[in-house]
């Protein structure tokens, strides 16, 4: 890994973080002039209307500092996930503004993804010995891949529900996917990931302790969050690629460590969509019994919502990191990652609930917790809408 190309990788993260911070305000005037807000109803958590484009500021911030990367490292896969990007968030911005139909955008999202893996010659082509298995035919990999893409989009897409999670989901990602790809010699994808990252900070601020700057990111982010994700899995798991040389030999498992980083929202959303079909409902119609929701019944704030589901999902990496450092197999590894979705997704969650209804000491323990969220941050979370939110004028 040269030092310079290191250099130039963290140069664009800051780049992209600056054209977000920069455009940031005109979109935000642009969205209150033109109306463009989601309207508080009964199962919205905001009180008064916000503005809803904020994946608006992001993309450019991620467009403008990956056009620079494209010219720096020449990849085609780096144009093919811009201009794929792109689409998702005219797609989830076009949802904002228009509410299409859910069978138009399933299509739109697999039509997108085929092309995707079509031009950008990335997919899930090689399970890296999960199984025993390896290099997979494209009859397989490509059904698989535009399984997961659109699995990834919506999973990312329904937990936009709370201040911060979403953006924030995403920069803790993109990080754990640059340490990795860095790690592997493979500094573009690296490159891609932190300026993901530096996009989203400016935003996750605002979003999270802004009162008169406050957007949210919308589908047209979360949408757009999605593809970056399935990009980065893409790349981890194509045959051939830099990580399948520099971990596979070391015993690490790539399927295990993608579904360890985004291992919450497929869960959360995996129980959700599973309890609505049980229930005869759309497993696409809203409610409110995602994991986030169960943190707000039990009086935790936004941004602890945020930061603890955060911290749920960087526990369930640690305990893949540590299985694998055991000499854990891949196959060991990835149920491991499997079993710990499924005791915080699933386990926790209807645990919690039966404590709920029996208003028990533990649940009561943990709404004074959530109390206390309230309270002894009120200081920092003003002193932070300042700094967001500037000068009055």
């Amino acid at each position: 890994m040269m030092l310079n190309e290191t250099w130039i990788a963290v140069i664009l993260c800051l780049v992209a973080l600056g054209v977000t911070t920069l455009i940031f305000p005109p979109v935000l005037r642009f969205a209150k002039e033109h109306k463009l807000v989601d309207n508080p109803n009964y199962r919205k958590l905001q009180r008064v209307p916000v503005p809803v484009i904020g994946g608006t500021a992001v993309f450019f911030g991620f467009a403008v500092a990956l056009s620079l990367a494209i010219a720096v490292f020449h990849l085609r896969y780096m144009g093919v996930g811009l201009v794929a990007t792109g689409l998702m968030w005219m797609l989830g911005t076009w949802d904002d503004l228009k509410d299409i139909p859910a069978n138009l955008r399933f299509i739109i999202e697999v039509f997108v993804l085929w092309g995707l893996i079509t031009l950008g010659q990335t997919s899930i082509n090689d399970f890296h010995g999960l199984w025993g298995v390896h290099a997979v035919s494209p009859y397989i990999s490509i059904p698989l891949s535009i399984l997961t893409g659109v699995g990834l989009l919506n999973a990312i897409n329904m937990i936009d529900g709370v201040d911060g999670y979403c953006s924030g989901f995403g920069m803790v990602s993109s990080l754990l996917f640059a340490v990795v790809f860095f790690a592997a010699g493979d500094v573009s994808a690296g490159c891609f990931a932190l300026i993901c990252a530096g996009a989203l900070l400016p935003f996750f601020l605002h979003n999270v302790f802004g009162k008169r700057t406050k957007m949210f990111i919308g589908d047209g982010g979360s949408l757009m969050i999605g593809m970056l994700m399935t990009l980065f899995v893409y790349r981890v798991m194509v045959s051939g690629s830099l990580c399948d040389r520099f971990y596979v030999e070391q015993g690490m498992g790539l399927a295990a460590f993608t579904l360890a980083v985004l291992c919450i929202p497929v869960a959360d959303t995996l129980r959700v969509m599973s309890a609505r079909i049980l229930k005869g409902k759309s497993p696409f119609s809203p409610d409110k019994t995602h994991l986030h929701h169960l943190f707000i019944e039990m009086g935790f704030t936004h941004v602890a919502t945020s930061l603890s589901i955060l911290l749920m999902d960087l526990v369930i990496v640690a305990v893949w990191f540590l299985s694998w450092k055991l000499g854990a197999s891949v196959d060991v590894q990835l149920y491991v990652v499997i079993l710990m979705g499924l005791l915080v997704c699933f386990g926790f969650y209807f645990y919690m609930e039966s404590q709920r209804a029996k208003n028990s000491a533990l649940w009561q323990g943990f709404c004074k917790l959530g109390a206390l969220t309230r309270s002894k941050g009120a200081r920092f979370r003003v002193r932070m809408r300042r700094l967001v939110d500037g000068p009055r004028r």
